[in-house]
């Protein structure tokens, strides 16, 4: 049983060297994985597009034929119009070919998420672009139009275009992406979510709780905060672990060397060997920065401080994963308490004076 639970752990930390490794070149690992079979619905789709173009372009060719001889003074429109038309299916066909065998190819979802929302952009565009061609046969007249309709909407759309640019930021700069954990603001959550104009939280934590636990409500804020508020970010590709202490309150007389021996092996025994490589990756990301070497433990340390009252704080640091905190900390809580109250004689704890 000992040699399968070691095993075990062997494997999570290969795994877990593997993410870091991974993490700090930033490019994605080659994965030896199956070519993505695309789906049969896509497929009809794609043909029937083709289909559709197709039965188009024969009705523009009948058009240039003159074959409808009796509608001779609407012709130059129907064939503008067939021309859009065709545009029209022959762009939406590019972009379904693009998502399907091109983003939907890809591993990192994360990746297939923003290039999706970019193909949409490009193909609203493109598409409004066809729509204003079709409408105005005068490229000057079209021009000056959409010149005129820029500068109002610029006038009267401010903060949604500042959002959009905020979202630009967010693609480029990546302060954050989906499935990420963080706080903007007052604003504190998991990323489900981000459009060209605001960004959707599944809020953790909150008012009415004071653990990490999901709400159960979701916030939404314009991208333009992330232009003027910072971001935390708990969950960063490179790092996503954060320190995190356990304090307790305990008498002078108390044996602060079985304290601090006690809380060190508890908290190893919870963290395992897991902890050693986090913290060689948090020392790697400093090299690579202007910050001074920090003195920085590859296992759990105990601390004490004088607390503002008559008591001393003993407080156990170590480095997790940000969203196992809230049951990692409750799970070394118990043991601590467990470990501590068993040695009665050489740890003291603050007690009531109620009877």
């Amino acid at each position: 049983m000992t040699n399968n639970k070691s095993k075990s752990i062997e494997v999570e930390q290969l795994e877990e060297r593997d993410d870091i490794k991974r993490a700090l070149k930033q490019t994605a690992a080659v994965k030896e994985t199956a070519v993505p079979v695309v789906k049969a619905r896509h497929k009809i789709f794609i043909g029937s597009y083709a289909l559709v173009l197709l039965g188009l372009g024969g009705v523009y060719y009948l058009l240039r034929l003159r074959f409808f001889g009796f509608a001779a003074l609407y012709v130059p429109l129907l064939q503008r119009l067939t021309l859009g038309a065709m545009a029209v299916v022959l762009v939406l066909a590019a972009a379904k070919i693009i998502n399907v065998y091109v983003i939907g190819r890809l591993d990192d979802e994360v990746t297939q998420y923003n290039l999706k929302r970019i193909l949409r952009l490009i193909t609203g565009l493109v598409l409004a672009f066809i729509v204003v061609s079709i409408l105005f046969a005068n490229w000057y007249t079209a021009v000056v139009s959409l010149g005129l309709v820029s500068l109002i909407l610029g006038f009267a759309l401010q903060t949604p275009i500042t959002s959009f640019i905020g979202w630009i930021y967010i693609l480029v700069r990546a302060p954050y992406r989906v499935g990420d954990r963080i706080k903007v603001g007052e604003a504190t959550g998991d990323v489900i979510d981000v459009s060209y104009l605001d960004t959707t939280l599944w809020e953790f934590g909150g008012q009415y709780l004071s653990t990490d636990h999901p709400s159960g409500r979701v916030i939404k804020f314009p991208n333009a905060n992330i232009l003027s508020e910072p971001v935390y970010n708990y969950s960063w590709p490179l790092f996503p672990y954060i320190w995190n202490e356990i304090r307790f309150n305990i008498a002078y007389e108390s044996d602060l060397e079985f304290v601090a021996e006690t809380m060190r092996e508890v908290a190893e025994e919870e963290l395992g060997e897991a902890m050693i490589e986090r913290v060689r990756t948090f020392r790697e990301l400093l090299a690579q920065t202007p910050v001074d070497q920090l003195e920085v433990q590859e296992h759990p340390v105990v601390l004490f401080r004088v607390s503002e009252n008559t008591w001393l704080e003993a407080i156990v640091r170590y480095l997790v994963v940000s969203r196992e905190a809230g049951r990692v900390k409750t799970s070394l809580v118990r043991k601590l308490l467990a470990r501590l109250n068993a040695a009665p004689d050489k740890v003291m704890f603050p007690k009531s004076n109620a009877r």
